[in-house]
């Protein structure tokens, strides 16, 4: 049954503490994210599948709720007396549309309509992913470009913003860990032809990012990028260069030829359907993957914001494998 599984006590002689929902709490970003906010003495209220009740942890200020995104009640409970929303919970693998669609859009449309019907609630923060800028590419950055127009269209009264990172890395993260490790051991894989740019974001700079978008009040009705700071993103060389001047050591280059990819991912997706699982590896990500431009422009978030990142690849690194 959902419910609440933690209030914290009330002081009468200390003044209300700002309270803040969010999604996506036991995942990598947001548990770095409810860190940061509980540090700056906001009250945190956030949200927890069923599933994932063993992954969530104890701090003063910090309350759960027991539930998903499909249900309405947990969704009310989470966001009441809470100023503001920040909705981190996603998706990000499936094997086609309908394993995107109840987290990534129809989830979107449940929390947006909560926070619009509660009266403290007056801003809404979507973590989204710089894959919505190329909604063509894959089933999941469809799912995030739909997520998107559902907050624009649903938020009426809402002060709302959308936060669009691209890739983030660091310490607990699951997705990229492999790719980092293999790294360290001196051998990096590069995917299609290699020509490829891109951003990247180490985790406690995205947490800093939300923070200030919160602290500034700044941002209602825009979209935005964020990274590290590198202007003109990585290459696959950059990359190799970078570990191998942290770590010491020759850092080997290995090309995956694009079919060799997708006839993987085909493989990957078919036995998927077969045994009911997940997949990360999909024709739609070897598309993502081998996409030629992945670059992000800070300027706009930076100025309404004046957040600045603080890692770039070599001090993320670092932090993550060190």
């Amino acid at each position: 049954m959902a419910g609440s599984l933690r209030e914290p006590k009330a002081d009468s002689a200390s003044p209300p503490v700002p309270t803040v929902a969010v999604t996506g709490g036991t995942g990598f970003i947001g548990r770095v994210l409810i860190r940061r906010l509980l540090q700056e003495r906001r009250g945190v209220r956030a949200l927890v599948r069923p599933a994932s009740l063993a992954s969530r942890f104890e701090a003063p200020g910090l309350s759960w709720i027991q539930g998903d995104m499909s249900c309405t009640d947990s969704l009310r409970r989470l966001v009441e007396g809470a100023s503001a929303v920040i909705h981190c919970a996603g998706s990000v693998r499936g094997a086609g549309e309908a394993d995107f669609f109840p987290a990534n859009v129809s989830g979107v449309e449940k929390i947006v309509k909560a926070a619009g019907e509660s009266p403290e609630c007056s801003r809404f923060l979507l973590v989204s992913s710089l894959a919505a800028r190329s909604p063509e590419l894959s089933d999941y950055a469809s799912s995030k470009r739909r997520g998107e127009e559902v907050l624009r269209s649903a938020a009426r009264e809402l002060d709302w913003t959308i936060l669009r990172p691209p890739a983030v890395y660091g310490p607990g993260d699951r997705e990229m860990l492999p790719l980092l490790q293999w790294i360290r051991r001196g051998l990096v894989f590069v995917p299609g032809g290699g020509d490829a740019r891109f951003s990247l974001i180490f985790v406690e700079d995205l947490a800093e990012a939300v923070l200030s978008w919160l602290m500034s009040g700044a941002g209602g009705g825009c979209c935005f990028e964020v990274h590290d700071g590198k202007t003109g993103g990585y290459s696959w060389e950059e990359v190799r260069k970078i570990a191998g001047d942290l770590f010491q050591r020759p850092i080997h280059r290995m090309d995956i030829p694009r079919g060799v990819l997708e006839t993987a991912a085909h493989v990957n997706a078919a036995a998927a359907r077969v045994i009911g699982y997940r997949p990360m590896l999909t024709p739609g990500k070897v598309r993502e993957l081998c996409h030629a431009d992945w670059v992000c422009d800070n300027a706009n978030f930076s100025s309404a914001t004046r957040w600045s990142p603080r890692f770039g690849l070599r001090e993320g690194l670092l932090r993550t494998l060190g």
